[in-house]
């Protein structure tokens, strides 16, 4: 009988170690989708929560070794360290997570229901920041472009419209004057053909 719970207990063991595996698979995938101009949104949404991640990583190689070793002492040890890892990883997640911030603008392209510009507004400590996206597509497949960065330690978005169909324009205060950048998109799939710096 104890053969037997030796076996359950390692089984579960890998079992844990195999799903603190997809989760950081997971957190990478969200990640890789959120900072890569044209990654699937839904993935990005879903997946890329750093702080979250990280705790729920650390519970479960918490767990794990627990469950691996034997000794009170070393249990003990390993309840402490895992403890202490994991709101370490949480508070550098949540420190260096993900950028982006609140939703302030989403519009319609011009004939084009597939396709919206969106601008969503932050701050770096205390200067605010400017992103601003094409989503392109639906449900699933939406993929979402970087249009253009603005960092309101020099500059200030002013305005984000379309130009047509196919055409973006940013309207960002330099300070002196405001700046008009057009930005061009590929016809068939939304993609910048380069992006607007103001950082």
């Amino acid at each position: 009988m104890a053969e037997m719970t030796d076996r359950r207990r390692r089984a579960v063991v890998v079992v844990l170690f195999g799903v603190a595996g997809l989760l950081i698979l997971g957190a990478w995938t969200g990640r890789r989708e959120r900072r890569r101009s044209g990654g699937l949104l839904v993935a990005a949404q879903l997946l890329d929560h750093p702080m979250v991640f990280a705790v729920a990583v650390g519970a479960t190689l918490t767990a794990a070794l627990l469950l691996a070793v034997r000794g009170a002492i070393l249990r003990s040890l390993i309840l402490v360290a895992g403890v202490f890892g994991t709101l370490v990883v949480t508070l550098a997640a949540g420190l260096f997570g993900s950028p982006g911030g609140q939703e302030t603008l989403r519009a319609g392209a011009p004939d084009r229901p597939d396709r919206h510009l969106v601008v969503e507004e932050g701050a770096a400590m205390i200067d605010p920041l400017w992103w601003v996206y094409v989503d392109e597509g639906s449900g699933l497949t939406t993929r979402r472009w970087h249009v253009g960065l603005v960092n309101g330690d020099h500059y200030a978005l002013r305005a984000a419209e379309w130009d047509g169909p196919d055409r973006v324009r940013l309207t960002v205060d330099t300070g002196e004057r405001d700046e008009v950048h057009v930005v061009e998109l590929s016809p068939s799939d939304g993609r910048p053909q380069r992006m607007v710096d103001r950082g």
